[in-house]
């Protein structure tokens, strides 16, 4: 039986990026408390994959996709007014949508990633996606929520890297010399910085609309990376290990429901206590 602060029968959620890496643990997790799913990601093709693998264990009718591009608002106002049409109200936004270019990999440009070399349309590009884009959708669905005075929630994706600097160390290849060798680009570190203070700042901006917004920082997930790198970044990790991407689930059901209720402008770190050794 679901206690009832987290039950969300009868909610709606909208999950941007929801083809992402992380975007099915967060359906899978609002669809245990009986949550209804609004998907979107500008990647249709992979939307309706994971709705056909939410669907083999969940009611189709409680999960709707739709192509979103979160760095035009045009984009989001359309969504917008197909969702009114259907007479579908958000009551949660997960801001999830970002790109995270995977520096560990060998790709011939390493040399690209580095602060001196990174390229201005990357930054325009990463930072439109994962900061612009969480911006705009809680410009449009966070103020329909105060408008309508219902209540809701809003959750940003960040990282552990929103309260810690990259160790460049866990990327370094011995065959390169150092100005060869790749790192984790600046723009991942700037956005998941910049979503805590979106979240701060809606936190309290819609006073006495009973609208909470919250961040939630994951440490590095195990996607069979390989193995040396995992070695690394455990060595930093108090628990030893990298997580698995459905440890996230019961933290995104705590910060989606009633049941944190009384927290709001909070960044919650679960990152195996790496950023407080």
């Amino acid at each position: 039986m679901i206690n009832e602060n987290f039950n969300l029968k009868n909610k709606t959620a909208l999950i941007t990026g929801a083809a992402g890496l992380l975007g099915m643990e967060h359906a899978l997790a609002l669809l245990e408390l009986n949550c209804n799913l609004i998907l979107t990601d500008i990647q249709l093709d992979k939307l309706l994959e994971l709705k056909k693998n939410l669907v083999s264990k969940y009611s189709e009718s409680n999960i709707k996709v739709f192509e979103l591009d979160v760095t035009s608002k045009k984009s989001i106002l359309k969504l917008y007014e197909k969702l009114q049409k259907l007479e579908i109200d958000i009551n949660i936004l997960i801001n999830n949508a970002a790109l995270n270019p995977k520096v560990e990999k060998d790709n011939g440009d390493n040399n690209l990633t580095r602060f001196e070399s990174f390229d201005i349309e990357n930054w325009n590009l990463e930072l439109a996606v994962g900061l612009t884009g969480a911006f705009l959708c809680s410009q449009v669905f966070g103020s329909d929520m105060a408008k309508k005075r219902k209540g809701g929630c809003i959750l940003n994706i960040a990282s552990d890297l929103s309260v810690i600097s990259p160790d460049q160390r866990i990327y370094m290849k011995s065959e390169l010399e150092g100005k060869d060798q790749p790192v984790k680009p600046v723009t991942y570190s700037v956005i998941k910085t910049g979503l805590i203070g979106l979240t701060r700042y809606l936190a309290t901006y819609w006073i006495g609309s009973n609208i909470r917004c919250n961040a939630l920082s994951p440490g590095g997930i195990y996607t069979s990376q390989p193995d040396d790198f995992i070695i690394k970044l455990s060595n930093l990790i108090p628990l030893g290990r990298m997580a698995r991407k459905e440890e996230y689930r019961a933290a995104v059901q705590f910060l989606c429901s009633d049941a944190s209720s009384y927290m709001n402008g909070h960044n919650l770190i679960m990152d195996g206590g790496r950023s407080v050794w």
